[in-house]
């Protein structure tokens, strides 16, 4: 199904448009994740589904159920997939108890002030079936950019930090690694040293088509970057 027309203003809305365009790249994160979903699976800030309908058809997925609290952004996600299980709101709307194999969180927990306290609710609804987290954010402070700010950003991750966070929250980490060497390097240039305030949609298609699945497959199969634009997080229950 294509995506209904949208008017992209806010800063949140730039940061969907360069996800849309960027194909290979949202692939790529999704099969990171495959191996440790399955059973009940819940997405928290699906924003508009841009990966909710690769994870519900991932074959050892069960049920797959997606959370997000903007009203307007709930509305775009079920005209792209009205099929899958949306619930407006925040991991609050979902029962302390409930049990789930595993939780999916992209680039939600850098907009989350009380990022450790946000942790400790996923822990809980994961506690039950001993389930997997599948985190990713925003990587590196010092190429914390003022996109970054605009976009609602509260941090970057150091991967030692974010390791120490999902330890204190209960979880003991089964992978943690930077994604995207190059990326970080594009990013600083772009909106640290040059202080863009959007991206460029052209380019990003361009990046995504050309050069990050080479990238990707040389940083997947033989050694994973120092650096990156992201970290991947993989924890489970302790």
């Amino acid at each position: 199904m294509s995506p209904p027309s949208q008017d992209w203003t806010a800063p949140e809305d730039f940061e969907f448009r360069a996800l849309e365009r960027a194909r290979n790249y949202r692939a790529a994160l999704v099969r990171e994740f495959t191996p440790y979903l399955r059973g009940r699976v819940l997405e928290v800030g699906a924003g508009v589904g841009q990966f909710s309908a690769r994870l519900a058809a991932l074959p050892e997925v069960q049920q797959f159920v997606a959370l997000e609290p903007g009203p307007r952004f709930c509305a775009e996600f079920r005209a792209r997939h009205p099929t899958c299980t949306l619930i407006e709101g925040t991991i609050d709307r979902v029962a302390p108890d409930s049990e789930w194999d595993a939780l999916v969180s992209i680039n939600v927990l850098e907009h989350i002030e009380a990022d450790e306290e946000e942790l400790a609710k996923y822990r809980r609804r994961l506690v039950a079936r001993r389930g997997c987290l599948c985190l990713f954010v925003p990587a590196r402070q010092e190429i914390y950019a003022p996109l970054d700010r605009d976009f609602g950003h509260f941090r970057r991750y150091q991967r030692r930090d974010l390791g120490a966070k999902l330890e204190r929250a209960g979880f003991v980490a089964v992978r943690l690694h930077y994604f995207n060497g190059l990326g970080y390097l594009a990013w600083w240039f772009n909106f640290c040293l040059l202080r863009k305030r959007h991206f460029d949609a052209r380019s990003v298609a361009l990046f995504d088509r050309v050069i990050f699945p080479v990238m990707h497959g040389f940083e997947r199969r033989i050694i994973r970057p120092p650096l990156g634009q992201s970290l991947v997080a993989v924890a489970q229950v302790r």
